[in-house]
């Protein structure tokens, strides 16, 4: 509990803003919701076989998987608040849209023709009437709209939206229980307040309701505009999910600021994959974000064979983005490829030091966890495979990086891929095998930017080219262990390693 109470003291400003963000991202996408579900239902409530068919319609999409959802979004809208909102309401329309249709056609029917005996007309009557006797249904549908919203809302993180969801991601790639719970207890304590909020505004009259849903949309708005006029004045630095980008871009901050303490900069962490980065910042809704040679050829110019050479992949790289209208900045000294990795007890047994030692492992001893990213590229695991012919290799699952660790370390797999940066490889004790055919390409890291963005900032460029050859692969490694496994803070370990080599004051 102590280690917790420090977590969010540590924490406290980046708690306060991912709740902001998820509250703000939950109302926007309650309000859409109930102001289309709500009228869908009054419109078709004396048409059963129309609302019959918007019902099987909205059940339909409630069955679609939010990731997939958001990833059929992202192509469409982007990434950000957009998507994320879009999806919420898409998921958010059933019970509403059920519960008012549910509320206004179960009324009793004297009520009806006692309004009708008094010649009120059809809108005195929804009015005076319908609506008054259903909300009760229709709060119904809209508290557990809002549960739902708020859960998951969480997977708002992963395209770049933030919110508490971004604190559980984290804590399941660093492998920190107290992120976790935080993320998730404060979920559960935000669903708790809107669902007695709800159950408050109950006892108010519909003008009221009226007037108070006016106030938050014109608060709303509000907010979005003032948010769209900060964004103008501010750099938005972005990264992957794991400790390392989060180090590196805690560095790009720390560096533009030492240049410019005027400028107004923004990170994002964890912000999901790497096209979902590439989009953003092609979109101009990411400034900055650490990417990594090999990675940009494999990845976006699909170039199946790179050189061997770092210097040559590295330019390469940079000349493919410019063509793409992004600017690749100079690189670090490490390189973070890809690794694999076996368990200590199977590299003894079958005396295990190169990739194509695996060759002689029967296939049934070879339990191998990939990554999704790894796992699907061209020149990840299937090139990887032909290569060196790794027929023996059948049982494959696909996890999150921190996960194949702790299920190598459990002894549910034998055999992972990693980056040779990773602490986890340490910290479990596991054999990085020799790339003995020199398959995996160079990776070297180094801001992508925005032109825009250093038209208008030049000084950015200054700032980010000081990591210049800087940062040897055993440095990266021991801030990595210290972020990942002694759960230090990224920009604690980041400031620490400008200051100690001079980089900033």
């Amino acid at each position: 509990m102590e280690k917790l109470f420090n977590t969010l003291i540590s924490q406290k400003e980046a708690i306060s803003m991912a709740l902001e963000q998820h509250l703000v991202l939950s109302l926007i996408s309650l309000l859409i919701a109930i102001i289309v579900a709500v009228p869908l239902a009054i419109s078709v409530m004396n048409r059963p076989k129309t609302a019959k068919r918007l019902l099987q319609l909205v059940s339909v999409i409630q069955t679609i998987p939010s990731l997939a959802l958001l990833g059929l979004l992202i192509p469409l809208v982007g990434i950000g608040n957009l998507p994320a909102i879009i999806a919420l309401v898409a998921y958010a329309i059933l019970p509403i849209f059920e519960n008012s249709y549910a509320g206004l056609t179960n009324i009793d029917p004297n009520l009806e023709e006692a309004a009708d005996a008094l010649g009120l007309s059809r809108m005195k009557k929804l009015r005076r009437l319908e609506i008054p006797l259903a909300m009760p249904v229709i709060l119904s549908g809209i508290r557990i709209a809002a549960v739902f919203i708020i859960g998951t809302a969480t997977l708002a993180a992963l395209i770049g939206a933030g919110g508490l969801g971004s604190f559980i991601l984290l804590g399941i790639e660093n492998n920190n229980n107290d992120l976790l719970i935080i993320g998730a207890a404060l979920s559960a304590v935000l669903a708790l307040v809107f669902n007695y909020g709800i159950q408050l505004i109950q006892k108010l009259s519909l003008k009221k309701l009226l007037f108070i849903g006016l106030i938050f949309l014109g608060l709303i708005g509000g907010g979005a505009f003032y948010q769209n006029f900060q964004n103008s004045n501010k750099v938005i630095i972005a990264g992957k999910l794991g400790s390392e980008p989060d180090i590196l871009i805690n560095m790009y901050r720390d560096l533009i600021l030492e240049e410019n303490p005027k400028l107004k900069v923004e990170l994002k962490p964890n912000f999901g994959t790497t096209n979902f980065l590439y989009q953003a910042l092609q979109k101009g809704q990411v400034d900055i974000y650490p990417e990594f040679s090999g990675t940009i050829l494999q990845t976006q110019a699909k170039k199946t064979k790179i050189s061997k050479n770092p210097e040559t992949t590295y330019r390469d790289a940079q000349n493919y983005m410019k063509t793409q209208q992004l600017t690749y900045l100079d690189h670090m000294k490490y390189q973070n490829g890809y690794a694999l990795a076996v368990s200590q007890s199977l590299a003894s047994k079958y005396n295990l030091k190169k990739i194509s030692d695996l060759k002689k492992v029967p296939s049934e001893e070879i339990k191998a966890g990939f990554t999704r990213d790894f796992y699907n590229q061209a020149q990840g695991w299937n090139g990887l495979k032909q290569s060196y012919g790794l027929n023996n290799v059948n049982q494959i699952k696909t996890l999150e990086s921190n996960l194949l660790y702790q299920a190598i370390g459990n002894q549910q797999l034998s055999l992972i891929d990693g980056y040779t940066t990773d602490a986890d490889l340490y910290q479990y004790h596991l054999v990085s095998l020799q790339d003995d055919l020199h398959y995996f390409p160079p990776y070297q890291g180094a801001p992508l930017v925005r032109p825009t963005t250093l038209t208008n900032h030049p000084e950015i460029k200054t700032a980010l080219n000081k990591l210049n050859n800087q940062i040897t692969d055993a440095e990266m490694r021991e801030m990595n262990y210290r972020v990942a496994v002694k759960h230090e803070s990224a920009a604690k370990v980041a400031h620490e390693y400008l200051t100690q080599h001079h980089l900033i004051k």
